[in-house]
């Protein structure tokens, strides 16, 4: 296995080409749950170009119907993100000084349940972000409403 730099302009582009349509390539999840994750799955997918096909536990679209959790669920992305140790993007929680364009942000609750996967597309002045569900491009961050953040920062991607 050999590790490979993550390119962050790649999905910062998709971003912000996709922020405010649908990729048809993609199932729209928007009425069975919300389609933030899948789209950050697509960002992510396309600053990598590689995904992880372990069952279960790995990350990878198909279709809507063959898929890992990870791809298109709040928590399993970011579980995979710090915990993937073979093929494919990995990353650590972090915090917000470290983020660079092409990261992620998870909005949460008081009680530490993240609901909401947010694309970081710039870190200066502040942190603006692209999603999908709510769809927003280049949004700034401060002008969520929510009690917390987890900051998902992407080291590098593995391919065999």
């Amino acid at each position: 296995m050999r590790n490979m730099e993550y390119n962050r302009f790649a999905a910062v582009a998709y971003a912000r080409k996709w922020a405010l349509s649908r990729n048809p390539a993609f199932y729209d999840f928007q009425n069975i749950g919300g389609d933030c994750t899948s789209f950050a799955s697509q960002c992510l997918y396309a600053g990598a170009s590689v995904m992880n096909y372990t069952p279960i536990m790995g990350w990878y679209y198909r279709s809507a119907s063959d898929r890992t959790a990870s791809w298109s669920g709040v928590e399993f992305f970011c579980n995979f993100i710090i915990s993937n140790r073979s093929v494919g993007p990995y990353g650590h929680i972090a915090a917000a000084k470290e983020i660079q364009p092409g990261d992620f942000v998870q909005l949460g609750t008081e009680s530490e349940k993240y609901y909401h996967t947010l694309v970081v597309t710039a870190v200066s002045p502040g942190i603006l972000v692209s999603a999908h569900t709510f769809d927003a491009l280049d949004r700034p961050l401060s002008s969520y409403n929510f009690f917390k953040t987890r900051f998902l920062r992407i080291d590098g991607v593995r391919t065999w």
